[in-house]
């Protein structure tokens, strides 16, 4: 490695020249990538919290300082300023790892020898029971055995005066809690569920499988993974892992939608967790569900939209357009939810009280009184053959569409308009189908109408089709029936 670096010389790299222009220029520095937990506790000791003002090759990452500082603050070691508590002292003596050391101090010398268990590079063919792997190590007669008993002679001297009088499968499990709160995992689903809300998942035929609630000691996770793979853990009990972590109760009113379903609905709940686990949950009556309601309204299509209720929307999303104020805007409605949605709204307990809202009914409370919808907007206009003929206000574009037989225009040569917007005409063939879009009238009777007429009059002989449609007298229905 030191060839060509300390002296002129040849250097012969084992690897493809391809790779080698992948490679970095330098190796990242180990303080960007190690676990700093050991580190920051040193660093206090000194005196200098967080490693401000040591003269250092390279800064701690100030991501991985702040980290291994609120590591420390839960172990105990260092107070809310980052001073180094008594407690944090004694850790350091230890020489193990923080979290390890938090385990040794709360429960005295039995824990010795899980905890170097914990520090030591397990053998390849340890399997993922800790509680097994230590029952093996004190049969074991091997090198790792060896230099596990004297790491543990060596902890005992080192630990708290404090005795647990548990079984020793439950004093495993209870000092891997205790260095590992984190990593305290409750069964859920097919996997676990960590503390941390990290899920995950033990090796098929793993014997630990059937477990409600595991404290993991080493955990990792393949690239690509959304979960961990547990290589060691200690089945424990509730009881454990509440010692472990501080329970937290809070209301929490929320639009929820539950795990594997499209629809949410309000979750009024008083919640008992460990971490991100749910230990319990009851429902709390008479709770102020309306945030939980106006967000199931953003964010979810729970109004019942009838076609009425959606042609009165489009009416009043063109009278925006057209007019602007004081006709509101229809792509905020659950923004003015508090104008139009009152007082179905502050009744709404749930998902179902929404849908059983008469939205048409409610939008109407946002027409503003100087103005009369039907004068502005109407829902139908007479066309010269006498039908009333619904308007089509549904459309994109700023132009309401008026789908009507070519018929029943005759002799209407100014195509009408709505608060100023000329309509969209689709002239449509006896049967129903169009045949031309226009919003000139004028000019399709001109220009567009014959070769219409020479190609539909063969096809519905029945109907009319003058050579002067401007002349001709509307009609609905067939010769016959006009005659």
């Amino acid at each position: 490695g030191r060839a060509g670096r300390q002296a002129p010389g040849t250097v012969y790299r084992c690897w493809a020249a391809a790779e080698h222009e992948r490679l970095a220029a330098y190796a990242r520095p180990e303080i960007a990538l190690a676990d700093l937990t050991g580190f920051a506790l040193q660093a206090a000791c000194w005196g200098t919290p967080g490693a401000t003002g040591l003269a250092l090759l390279d800064p701690p990452p100030a991501a991985a300082m702040s980290a291994a500082t609120r590591t420390l603050e839960v172990l105990g070691a260092v107070d809310a300023d980052s001073r180094v508590t008594g407690r944090g002292r004694r850790m350091a003596l230890a020489g193990v790892h923080p979290r390890l050391a938090r385990a040794l101090l709360d429960l005295g010398p039995r824990a010795a020898e899980v905890v170097a268990l914990l520090s030591e590079q397990l053998p390849r063919t340890a399997g993922d029971d800790l509680a097994e792997i230590w029952r093996a190590a004190r049969r074991g007669g091997d090198g790792f055995a060896a230099r596990w008993r004297q790491e543990a002679r060596r902890l005992r001297r080192a630990a708290g005066s404090g005795e647990h009088e548990v079984p020793d499968d439950a004093l495993a499990g209870l000092a891997v809690a205790l260095a590992f709160p984190e990593r305290v995992a409750h069964r859920r689903g097919g996997g676990y569920l960590m503390a941390s809300g990290t899920q995950a998942q033990l090796a098929d035929g793993s014997k630990l499988g059937t477990a409600p609630w595991l404290a993991i000691a080493i955990a990792d996770r393949p690239a690509g993974s959304a979960s961990a793979r547990v290589r060691q853990a200690v089945v424990i009990d509730e009881a454990t892992a509440r010692l472990a972590l501080p329970v937290t109760t809070e209301d929490e009113i929320t639009w929820r939608v539950p795990p594997g379903e499209r629809r949410g609905d309000v979750s009024a709940r008083r919640v008992e967790r460990l971490g991100a686990i749910e230990l319990s949950a009851t429902p709390l009556r008479n709770a102020d569900v309306r945030p939980a309601i106006l967000h199931g309204l953003r964010t979810e299509e729970v109004l019942t939209w009838t076609k009425p209720a959606k042609d009165l929307r489009d009416r009043l999303a063109f009278c925006h357009r057209a007019i602007g104020d004081p006709w509101p805007s229809m792509d905020a409605l659950a923004d003015l939810a508090g104008q139009w949605l009152e007082p179905e709204l502050s009744r709404a307990r749930n998902r179902a009280d929404l849908e059983r809202i008469d939205v048409a009914t409610a939008l109407r409370r946002l027409i503003p009184w100087s103005e009369r919808l039907e004068v502005v907007a109407p829902e139908r206009i007479e066309v010269p053959s006498g039908s009333h003929v619904r308007v089509d206000y549904s459309g994109e574009g700023e132009q309401p569409v008026l789908a009507v037989k070519l018929q029943e225009l005759f002799g209407w040569e100014k195509t009408p308009e709505i608060a100023g917007v000329p309509l969209l005409v689709h002239l449509l063939s006896p049967a129903g189908r169009p045949v031309a879009v226009t919003t000139d009238l004028a000019s399709f009777w001109r220009d567009g109408y014959r070769s219409v007429r020479a190609e539909l009059r063969g096809r519905y002989p029945k109907h009319p089709w003058p050579e002067d449609p401007l002349t001709a007298a509307p009609t609905r229905r067939t010769n016959r029936t006009h005659k």
